[in-house]
């Protein structure tokens, strides 16, 4: 499978879904910003067991099931709408329910085997950019596992997340993007990262998406190849629809990435691993999701990639 045009046009990568957990957003409309980071997580896993429980057809347990709130999920129906304060969130989160567990399992997520090591060999030829549902903490861990190459053993809660991973707390980039190769001594294979912390905004809202192209218009170092000379980094600002022209988004998530890469008009490359979605397949090869490759693994792409090097077709 050729794919030409992600070596001849695209100067960056949006990466999605790198670890073996993917979760909805919360609830569509929630006003992430008024609420802490750890409350979004816990409500997106209680949004997540109410959809996993009606897709089945079953009955939940109201006495077993509780919302974050500590009311049944049979009795809320359906999360609470924006509103609450982020001190009164916060507090909500610091409980031990099965919810906040989960919004505190980030650090646990392990990432796919081949994702590391196919991560560094894409950064050698396009600028990889992170579009993350979680929060700058969370990601932190994520972050320095896919840098480092390696997964930590148990107790996981005693481990902090590396500073090198970390967004800066006094940040020298003027635009205050989270740029990893300002950090020494970080291996990080990432440009440019963006959470929903940064963005105001869940996938598959398109807000998110367009922070991104707005990220990458700021910083249009992010349009060319890594180790051109400053003389093809265009001289004046890009249009977006320039800069979607040059970007190509590699995802799992066919609703999260997707569909609104299609709705966007931005290429994507369908990261299909089988049998990893918590999502029934609607159909055989979901081209109405308007992916233009798919692979089963970064390790694929990756092959594909350095296969179009090889032959030096399109490639400068």
């Amino acid at each position: 499978m050729k794919v030409r045009w992600s070596i001849g046009k695209a100067g960056s990568i949006l990466h999605c879904n790198l670890c073996s957990v993917d979760f909805p957003p919360p609830q569509n409309g929630l006003a992430m910003m008024q609420y802490a980071p750890l409350y979004l997580l816990a409500k997106a896993h209680e949004a997540l067991e109410a959809r996993l429980i009606a897709a089945e057809g079953g009955i939940e347990d109201e006495h077993d099931s509780k919302t974050l709130e500590g009311t049944s999920t049979s009795a809320a129906g359906t999360p609470d709408a924006p509103g609450g304060s982020t001190s009164a969130s916060a507090s909500l989160a610091t409980a031990d329910n099965e919810h906040t567990i989960f919004g505190r399992s980030v650090k646990k997520w392990e990432p796919f085997p081949d994702s590391a090591k196919a991560l560094k060999e894409l950064s050698k030829y396009f600028h990889l950019i992170v579009l993350s549902n979680v929060d700058h903490a969370s990601f932190a861990y994520t972050h320095t596992y896919l840098s480092e190459g390696t997964f930590p053993s148990p107790p996981y809660d005693s481990q902090q997340a590396s500073p090198l991973y970390s967004r800066p707390s006094s940040n020298p980039d003027p635009c205050n993007l989270w740029l990893p190769h300002l950090t020494s001594g970080s291996k990080s294979p990432f440009s440019l990262i963006l959470t929903a912390q940064d963005t105001g905004a869940y996938k598959p809202a398109h807000a998110g998406f367009i922070a991104v192209l707005e990220a990458i218009r700021s910083e249009p170092y992010l349009l060319v190849i890594p180790g051109s000379n400053h003389a093809s980094i265009p001289a004046t600002l890009p249009t977006l629809e320039e800069i979607k022209s040059k970007t190509l988004i590699v995802a799992q998530s066919l609703i999260h990435d997707h569909q609104p890469a299609r709705e966007l008009g931005i290429t994507s490359v369908w990261i299909d691993r089988l049998g990893a979605s918590l999502r029934p397949v609607p159909s055989a090869n979901c081209r109405e999701y308007g992916w233009s490759w798919r692979f089963e693994t970064l390790g694929d792409l990756v092959q594909a990639v350095a296969n179009e090097v090889q032959n030096k077709e399109h490639f400068p």
